[in-house]
């Protein structure tokens, strides 16, 4: 003992020693009076009203008692307000979201007159811009249910090119000069994979689909490094705003790879996410070879690619099996050929990185399962967790086949609500059985795990809650829901967007629960999403939010 504790009174010392065999160091955080909800390492729901925090992870949950083992704690009252984890989109485009947000949104516009019109007014409050860019127009929802053409934007807006991508990015709207700007006249041919379409007299119209689309983008000048930080900043407060700590990008370009990079590895990445590299980038090999790219904190992780099969099913550029039933000539467009894919899948299973899939039509994904189990039997794989992201029209004898290859069906459960007013004019009521169809999958063991394709939806993870567990739009419509016996559980939606979608990334071991060790992830909610009226979901507001132990948003 030393000499100054020889000459303390024995009560004293008794004291300072307990004092510093305390258990607990001063940087615990601790919440309490929560209702808190969470999945464990099991995927199994548990409830708790206490959770602490150090070092930006999860140290315990429990109940009133944890405040008592941990008293040195910094404590925060919960104000009895429901805790969850944060949720994870598991399917969203990030700078494409960033960039609809600093521009033009023409969602939910009523006619092409009506969006050319809302063009026009934000062009002339950018006169600095040298091309008018925005996003959303869907012409389901205009009389006629006509496709526009370049004459409706001249109108109102010919002296800079102007293009709108769909809804769902799958065909894009020019207007005169910017065919111009392309050099597009009546003989330049459509690409494989792509359409032009054309008015009576055989030249393009305006509306470009699918691969078509790059021969107006390719006229575009690429963003720059800091035009994609910008658009980085902007959504990345929006997503937080809405709940969303974490999100897998559907299709990372090698200058968004750096970048992000740079950005996770400085500290300054605001939002978790989990990056496909887009399988069309010039330096996927490359990046392939570097291998996985993952930080200390778990900001930006890749270990994933991003391939296409087909387009999109309101642009009819899905893949189908059998024609549309609204167009008998013409069944879908193929986006990757044959080969490509076939080498695509090799180069990504030879550096352990996972394939996430786009396909929506039957044949698409037809295609992509097969080329799936043809990797397996050649190279392997399996354990890399391939996706088919979107999973949406499905031939019946095909879904069993996500199971018996352990493809994980990424889907988005809001497509179905915004789909459901043209899915059976495209293909029919037969076809529609394995549409949509998140039961199915999940009765057969499949992890359905879940996202909004943001921007092709709003990025609202509760309006996605909705529909998974009514299969009804915010109206609460149709009565009953949307071929409902598909609709998920609330406890399996979000299962979906949170402990599954981590699996799907490879993080279930540090992200998607509130169990020891993770990252403490979570939001404070207005409401008890496990205890209200499910038509009430899309209703939720999302008090705070906080990531790593931090909070970094909290509601007006």
């Amino acid at each position: 003992m030393s000499t100054l504790y020889r000459f303390l009174p024995c009560a004293l010392l008794i004291t300072l020693l307990a004092s510093c065999s305390q258990s607990e160091p001063p940087d615990i955080l601790l919440i309490d009076n929560i209702q808190g909800y969470s999945f464990d390492d099991q995927r199994e729901l548990f409830n708790f009203t206490a959770l602490a925090i150090r070092d930006g992870k999860v140290l315990a949950t429990g109940d009133s008692q944890l405040s008592k083992n941990y008293p040195r704690a910094e404590h925060i009252d919960g104000q009895g307000k429901t805790l969850i984890p944060g949720i994870i989109d598991a399917h969203g485009h990030v700078s494409s979201l960033g960039f609809t947000l600093l521009s033009t949104d023409v969602r939910g516009l009523e006619s092409a007159l009506l969006a050319a019109e809302k063009v026009a007014d934000y062009a002339a409050q950018q006169p600095q811009l040298q091309w008018i860019k925005g996003r959303g127009w869907n012409q389901v929802l205009w009389p006629g249910q006509q496709f526009p053409n370049a004459a409706v934007l001249d109108q109102y807006i010919d002296d800079r090119p102007v293009w709108l991508t769909r809804i769902d990015g799958h065909a894009g709207w020019a207007n005169s000069a910017a065919m111009e700007a392309a050099g597009i006249n009546g003989s330049t041919n459509s690409p494989e994979g792509g359409e032009i379409l054309r008015d009576a007299q055989g030249n393009p119209s305006g509306v470009f689909i699918d691969n078509a689309m790059s021969l107006i983008e390719q006229a575009i000048p690429a963003p720059s490094a800091d035009e994609i930080s910008v658009a980085l900043d902007t959504v990345s407060k929006h997503l937080l705003s809405l709940g969303i700590t974490s999100t897998h990008d559907a299709g990372v370009s090698a200058t968004e790879h750096s970048l992000y990079r740079e950005l996770a590895d400085s500290g300054a990445m605001q939002v978790r996410l989990y990056g496909m590299i887009s399988s069309t980038d010039p330096e996927l090999e490359q990046i392939l070879a570097a291998g996985h790219s993952q930080d200390s904190k778990d900001m930006y992780s890749v270990r994933s690619i991003k391939i296409y099969t087909d387009g999109a099913l309101g642009s009819r550029g899905a893949a189908m099996l059998e024609p549309y039933k609204d167009r008998p000539d013409h069944s879908g467009l193929l986006l990757t050929s044959a080969e490509q894919l076939r080498k695509l899948f090799s180069l990504a299973t030879e550096a352990e990185f996972q394939v996430a899939i786009h396909a929506i039509g039957d044949r698409g994904n037809r295609i992509a399962l097969d080329e799936i189990e043809h990797v397996y039997s050649t190279l392997g794989g399996r354990h890399l967790r391939h996706r088919i992201e979107h999973s949406q029209v499905v031939a019946l004898s095909d879904i069993p086949r996500f199971k018996s290859l352990d493809v994980i069906p990424s889907m988005q459960p809001t497509h179905a609500t915004s789909d459901m007013n043209m899915a059976e004019d495209r293909i029919g009521a037969e076809r529609l059985q394995g549409a949509y169809a998140w039961r199915s999958f999940l009765n057969q063991g499949s992890r359905v795990v879940s996202g909004s394709d943001f921007p092709v939806e709003l990025a609202a993870p509760f309006d996605g809650i909705h529909a998974a567990v009514t299969r009804q739009n915010k109206a609460n419509q149709p009565e009953g829901g949307w071929i409902a016996e598909e609709s998920m559980t609330i406890k399996e939606t979000m299962r979906s967007f949170s402990i599954d979608a981590a699996w799907a990334a490879h993080q279930e071991a540090t992200l998607g629960g509130l169990t020891p060790g993770k990252w403490a992830d979570f939001i404070l909610l207005d409401r008890d999403i496990y205890h209200i009226a499910p038509e009430d979901l899309w209703k939720t507001q999302v008090l705070e939010t906080w990531l790593a132990g931090n909070r970094v948003y909290k509601a007006e």
